[in-house]
């Protein structure tokens, strides 16, 4: 916030007027502690509730014992989503399903989950149904099937969250990794959203207050469901609460690599003779000539990981590695010597989205040793050199200065840079600076 005094080298400062601006100062300052102290109150109630309700179902029945306060499933349901930015919404919508009756926050989180997928489902088929109106409109129909990918993909996100919560009978897991997951990909849905809108506000299109109202459900139910896993279900986590029966261990030994990347892709990433299923080279010499057909060669959704070579060379190409290519690591020969580059951008006719030089929608793709390029250039406006979608590992550590996005201009969304974006690859100061998110440097 600006200080008055600041100005005072240009010209004097009224005294009425740095009275009334500390006044105002002092105003904003209560009006955010009191909301802090608010939200604060409400956590620290559910999580007190929940402790109390845990103790007197676990404890052992004790003669003329004082009954503990009840903590019934209407208040509970009303303090969990008393720490959402739609507190109204939230209460009816899990309120209204029959087997709301619970007082556990991770029950009504899980319901939570189930409103929102509810409201998704629906989002897929509209741009199809809307595009049987649009008649010679190249443009718009390419921001259509954006939309429609982005919808599915936000579909699966909410199933990805629910279905990780899935375990054995008895075992009701939900660590810190885990709700880092379900973060992220609760976190991707808004952003999944607004990029569809923002598709179609770069176009100017009238359409956009339609579909602001079609998503509107679903973005609210997703806000409601981040909101519970990251401001009580993370907390109660972190102060060991006992919602779950058994928590497993995060993070790794060693210092240099975060807890998410497993022991396998550590020595894959520290491996320099790695050898690879797949070889791309230019040349003729590998078992492909383009890294999009080597990619198409994956097979879908294998557990296992896949290795692909691509040797020394620029690649004039747009690759693409859809939502069913699984654990693809691909490495180079260097990341000014295994070259990726694209030339597409908004103003030659292709939505912001679809311009990305290297896209990635599968889960578990790690890549080292590569460098990606847009080569629109600042004068195209809008234009992306690559573009990864799910929980992606990128250069991983100890292996820093192996991978490089070139650009000019910043086009990373929160849900793309936070997994895998380093200061020192990076090439062009505003890349980081203009996402405004939180990154490891220690990748």
């Amino acid at each position: 916030m600006d200080s008055v005094k600041s100005f005072k080298g240009y010209g004097k400062v009224d005294e009425l007027e740095e009275q009334a601006f500390k006044r105002k100062t002092r105003k904003r300052l209560i009006i955010l502690s009191v909301s802090t102290v608010v939200l604060l109150a409400v956590i620290i109630g559910v999580v007190a509730g929940v402790i109390i309700h845990k103790r007197n179902n676990s404890s052992p029945s004790v003669p003329n014992s004082t009954p503990g306060p009840e903590l019934t499933p209407a208040a509970s349901l009303k303090a969990v989503c008393g720490v959402t930015q739609y507190p109204s919404s939230c209460f009816s919508s899990i309120s209204a399903l029959e087997t709301s009756n619970s007082t556990d926050p991770e029950v009504i989180f899980k319901l939570s989950l189930q409103v929102a997928i509810h409201a998704a489902a629906k989002l897929p088929g509209l741009p199809a149904k809307i595009g049987l109106n649009i008649a010679n409109d190249t443009h718009l129909e390419k921001v259509l099937d954006v939309c429609e990918g982005l919808f599915e993909d936000v579909v699966d996100r909410l199933n990805d969250s629910l279905t990780s919560m899935d375990v054995n009978q008895g075992d009701k897991l939900l660590t810190a990794a885990k709700i880092n997951d379900i973060k992220t990909w609760l976190s991707t849905t808004l952003t999944d959203q607004e990029t569809c809108l923002d598709s179609l506000a770069d176009l100017n299109s009238t359409l956009v207050q339609e579909f602001k109202a079609a998503v509107q459900n679903t973005t609210e139910f997703s806000s409601n469901s981040l909101a519970i896993v990251a401001k009580i279900l993370s907390l109660l986590t972190n102060l060991n609460v006992p919602v779950h029966r058994r928590l497993l261990g995060v993070g790794g030994s060693e210092v240099d690599f975060p807890g998410w990347v497993s022991p396998g892709d550590r020595r894959l990433l520290q491996d320099n003779n790695a050898t690879a299923q797949i070889v791309v080279a230019k040349d003729g010499t590998g078992d492909f000539k383009t890294i999009q057909e080597a990619v198409d060669k994956v097979p879908k959704k294998s557990k296992n990981r896949i290795l692909i070579h691509v040797k020394q060379g620029v690649y004039y190409e747009n690759v693409l590695m859809d939502k069913s290519k699984w654990n693809v690591m691909m490495f180079g020969d260097g990341k000014t010597k295994t070259v990726v580059s694209g030339n597409l951008s908004f103003v030659d006719g292709t939505p912001t989205f679809s311009t990305a030089t290297f896209a990635v929608t599968g889960k578990g793709f790690i890549v080292k040793d590569m460098g990606f390029i847009n080569t629109a250039g600042a004068i195209k406006h809008q234009a992306v050199a690559f573009r990864s979608e799910y929980q992606n590992s990128g250069p991983g550590s100890g292996v820093d200065q192996r991978v490089k996005w070139a650009g000019y201009n910043p086009t990373l969304t929160d849900d793309e840079a936070a997994k895998f974006t380093v200061t020192s690859l990076i090439q062009g100061g505003e890349w980081l600076p203009g996402t405004d998110v939180a990154f490891e440097t220690t990748l």
